[in-house]
């Protein structure tokens, strides 16, 4: 596998629940490329509601700090390598403020977002037509972990509807968040409605990266097709700050999906 493009994952050095140490966070992205991805945005955690607190700017600095240590011995080390930064916004705050530049990913105006302790409350589509009113594309992360998704998924329509667009983790793929996130995710893929899949990889060395697994798993459910535009095409774009093509509905190979469901391996 070559030529994937990731915009999620942790690894900045001891910012967030990702990497710890700079040796962490370059031997954290070496297996992310040995396995494939070429092209890396990575985003640790940041509260919006911060955005308005006088310590904003030393709490940026930070990160830029870090941010400038890893970058420069990445391009020591692999000079070719499209690597950016950006972040996974926590919208904790009713009115989020996501205009500040480094918030966004790899300088396009796609800014990803999660909400805090994976519930999807009635205010979360508000939320996201306030970004995108800002000129923004918010990209919700890892929709298919959050409670309060109901059976016909008119949560996560809402905010197609208010202009994000959803990206999906390898890792729920594979089994890593339990059967409720993989069934759900397949559900979203079956709908047509996942735009991306990223690795949402905290670079630890103890920590599997769930990419080659899941991505396999895609490809034996008869998701090739779906696979390269998640994985490919459709976050290759977002560097290129363009909206993603459409993915169609995933037609399930149904006995690879009964092996899926059981839990079987392969």
């Amino acid at each position: 596998m070559a030529g994937y493009a990731d915009f999620h994952s942790h690894l900045i050095p001891g910012v967030d629940d990702g990497s710890q140490t700079l040796a962490e966070a370059v031997h954290s992205l070496e297996r992310m490329l040995d396995a494939g991805i070429t092209r890396v945005i990575t985003t640790p955690h940041l509260s919006a509601s911060i955005a308005t607190s006088h310590d904003f700017a030393a709490y940026l600095g930070l990160f830029d700090r870090r941010w400038n240590m890893l970058r420069d011995v990445v391009r020591d080390r692999h000079p070719d390598l499209d690597f950016r930064r950006g972040f996974e916004v926590r919208l904790d705050a009713a009115f989020p403020d996501t205009q500040d530049e480094r918030l966004w990913l790899g300088g396009t105006r796609f800014v990803l977002v999660e909400w805090h302790g994976f519930r999807a409350h009635g205010e979360t589509p508000e939320m996201l037509e306030r970004i995108a009113a800002g000129g923004l594309t918010p990209v919700v992360a890892h929709p298919e972990r959050y409670y309060g998704i109901d059976e016909r998924l008119d949560v996560v329509r809402a905010w197609k509807s208010a202009g994000a667009f959803l990206q999906g983790n390898y890792g729920s793929l594979a089994g890593q968040n339990g059967p409720r996130a993989r069934d759900l995710l397949i559900r979203l893929l079956r709908e047509g409605l996942l735009d991306y899949l990223c690795s949402d990889f905290h670079g630890r060395p103890d920590y599997t990266l769930y990419f080659p697994p899941g991505a396999a798993r895609l490809q034996r459910l008869g998701g090739a097709a779906q696979l390269e535009l998640l994985g490919k095409v459709n976050p290759g774009r977002l560097f290129e700050d363009r909206p993603p093509f459409p993915v169609p509905p995933l037609v399930v190979d149904e006995q690879e999906s009964d092996r899926f469901a059981s839990g079987s391996p392969g």
